[in-house]
């Protein structure tokens, strides 16, 4: 399996990182321990989750994302240190339990590793910008947790290039950890927001890129192609947006080069973000066994220079 280097931090990943927003929702525990296994089996090694996972379920508080895969490294007997564990603090968890204050961060890292069941948290995500804390404070206290061995390394999701600018300022002028990692929202339809100054930002400064939302909320799996098609879905209503002109487009595109290589559209969309400049791997998440073995595909796929300008072309 080929590592990439994730900017700056120190650490390796594989070219396609498990998205854990599904355990403890669309994925039970059992099932959630059968993809991790599978998923680790294959040779990769980084899953993303956050705190704030999956409390949109109902009866769910927030949490359970995490303590699933805190159970499942318990119970593997997989050495700790070939699992890299992303994780995000500063969604909203309740009254006084949200933002990216000192206090808030210093205390919901504790019981981010308290469910992950761990010592130390790989990466540690600001999970949105929060404009009522000062870049210093929140820097600060990554610094605290960086030099207690709590966190190894920090990033964020979810900043615009003036946003990541500032913080990247902020952090050399009183000398602390810079942020090393982006989190965007990127596939072939939602392209807007990163790519231009944001990438060439990513670029220049080294920093590391994982991608979430890349198959576009599973519409670009090609199983949504109408409103029909949303029914019964737990992701029905993100999709409805890209049932559009343009959406349709992306697809037929996918759909040509499914056909002439027989790869699965899921896993075309896939190797086109890997094969971009400015990202080290997107996230893909699946919910049974043969799902993720498709997904798993996209990190060999290579596609023809050929089938990557077409990609560009129709989502440009």
């Amino acid at each position: 399996m080929e590592m990439r280097r994730l900017g700056r931090t120190g650490l390796s990943i594989a070219p396609l990182v498990f998205g854990g927003n599904v355990f403890g929702w669309t994925a039970d525990e059992k099932t959630s321990f059968a993809l991790l296994d599978a998923f680790f089996d294959g040779g990769f090694n980084a899953v993303d989750t956050a705190d704030v996972y999956s409390s949109w379920v109902p009866g769910n508080r927030g949490g359970e994302s995490e303590t699933i895969i805190g159970k499942w490294l318990k119970q593997s007997g997989r050495p700790r240190d070939r699992a890299v564990i992303v994780t995000k603090v500063g969604s909203d968890l309740g009254p006084e339990r949200k933002g990216l204050s000192r206090r808030w961060i210093l205390q919901a890292v504790e019981e981010s590793l308290k469910r992950l069941q761990t010592d130390h948290i790989d990466l540690y995500l600001s999970h949105w910008p929060d404009p009522e804390v000062p870049y210093e404070e929140t820097l600060a206290a990554y610094d605290t947790l960086l030099a207690q061995g709590k966190v190894r390394a920090i990033g964020a999701s979810n900043l615009d290039a003036g946003q990541l600018g500032d913080t990247l300022a902020v952090a050399k002028a009183k000398n602390l950890p810079r942020y090393d990692v982006l989190q965007p929202e990127y596939n072939l339809y939602d392209r807007a927001a990163y790519d231009g100054p944001l990438r060439d930002l990513c670029i220049a400064e080294e920093i590391g890129v994982i991608t979430y939302f890349s198959l576009a909320r599973g519409f670009l799996s090609g199983k949504y192609r109408s409103h029909q098609d949303l029914e019964g879905s737990a992701r029905g209503g993100g999709v409805e947006k890209y049932l559009d002109g343009r959406g349709m487009r992306i697809l037929g595109v996918l759909d040509e080069i499914a056909e002439e290589t027989g790869a699965k559209q899921a896993e075309i969309a896939l190797a086109w973000i890997i094969a971009r400049d400015g990202i080290t791997a997107p996230i893909a998440s699946g919910t049974n066994l043969d799902q993720l073995a498709s997904l798993l595909k996209s990190a060999e796929l290579k596609l023809s220079e050929e089938a990557i300008q077409r990609l560009n072309d129709v989502s440009g």
